[in-house]
Formats: C-alpha cells, structure tokens, sequence
C-alpha cells in the first residue's frame, strides 16, 4: 500500500480524535495527561518542558505499548505504525495546549497542532499564510484563522508530513502491528520529539 497524502490526513485525524476523546485503551488521553503535569512544580512553562522531557523517556514504552490493542481497530486505510506515531506526538502536543488553555476541539486548535508536527518547518508553513511566530502568536495566529487559511495549512502539513515520513522511512507499510521497534525508534528519536514539543509550547504558550 502506496502512503499518500490522503494517507497522512486520515491517519492524523483518527490520531487527533483518539488524542482529545478517551485515549487508546491502556493509555491516557490528552486531558488527562495535561491534567497530570499541570501539578508539577514551577510555572507553567515549566510544566511544558517536563512533559516534553518525559515524552522522551517514556511515551514509546509500556504504556503505550501495552495498549497497542486500540490500533486493531484503526480503519484499513491507515498504517498502524503512522497512527501510532501521530497519536504519541499529537497527545503531547495537546495536552500542551490544553495547559495553554485552548480548546483542543476547535478546528484552528487543530490545525495549530498538525502543524506543530512539522517542527522547525512549522514557522515557514505559517509564513506562508500570513502568520508569524512571536509573541502573543497564539492569540493572534489563532484569530487570523479563516476556513480558507485552516485549509492551505493542512494541505501544507500533509504534504511535509508526506515528505518526512517517506525520507527517513519511519512508515513500514508492508508490517501492519510489529511496530514495537519502528514506532520506538521514531517516537524515541529525542531530537526530533524537543523540536516538536518546544514548537508546541511556542505556538500554544509564548
């Protein structure tokens, strides 16, 4: 099965669906994990920072291996190692902004969060469209946010999404649930989950 475009959008919407409404079994979703690190010490941003360290450490271990169960019922579109990837990433992501205090239900909250998993490339993707990360970006950028604008961004994502899964070849698409080690690597690749957490906390905090 050939990854498209289509491919990567699907598998973030399931992704982002599972992210904000009860997690994958065996695992807490979005809410719930804002929820638990807005009681850790210090200020908020540095509640962000410790849940983006521990997203480094621990997310791709048991607790999201053993509830790997949810991922059966993935539709047959969707590889279950791109779904996996995309649910770890989007659920820190969210729960970041759920810290930030946006509703992750919003559609604009959405898009902010896809292109969050673009990482340093998320800064040109919004340039693009007449948005410039700074301060008060969140405020502001989320304002700006038309349909027409949620639509070109998406399309923007999904295309360097396209492009990155392909290139470091992250997908196997020929292993539908062997993905213990593929998902491991991808997710535990710490470089890539700080620039991706600290995009977050960009967009959605400073």
């Amino acid at each position: 099965m050939a990854i498209t475009q289509q491919t990567i959008t699907k598998a973030l919407d399931w992704a982002y669906e599972k992210v904000v409404v009860g997690g994958v079994p065996g695992t807490q979703d979005a809410y719930e994990l804002a929820a638990e690190f807005s009681k850790g010490k210090g200020e908020l941003r540095d509640q962000i920072n410790s849940i983006i360290r521990w997203q480094n450490t621990k997310s791709a271990t048991s607790g999201f291996l053993t509830g790997l169960g949810g991922i059966v019922t993935l539709p047959v579109a969707i590889p279950a190692n791109l779904a996996s990837v995309l649910y770890i990433q989007l659920r820190m992501i969210a729960a970041i902004a759920i810290m930030g205090g946006h509703d992750v239900k919003d559609d604009k909250v959405r898009t902010m969060a896809y292109a969050s998993l673009c990482g340093n490339a998320a800064k040109d993707i919004l340039k693009d469209v007449g948005i410039v990360i700074g301060k008060k970006m969140a405020e502001q950028g989320l304002k700006k946010l038309s349909g027409e604008v949620i639509k070109k961004i998406n399309q923007k994502v999904g295309f360097r999404l396209l492009t990155k899964f392909g290139s470091k070849g992250v997908v196997n698409l020929s292993k539908a649930i062997p993905l213990v080690g593929g998902v491991t690597g991808a997710v535990m690749d710490g470089v890539s989950t700080n620039i991706i957490g600290n995009t977050a906390r960009n967009l959605f905090i400073e």
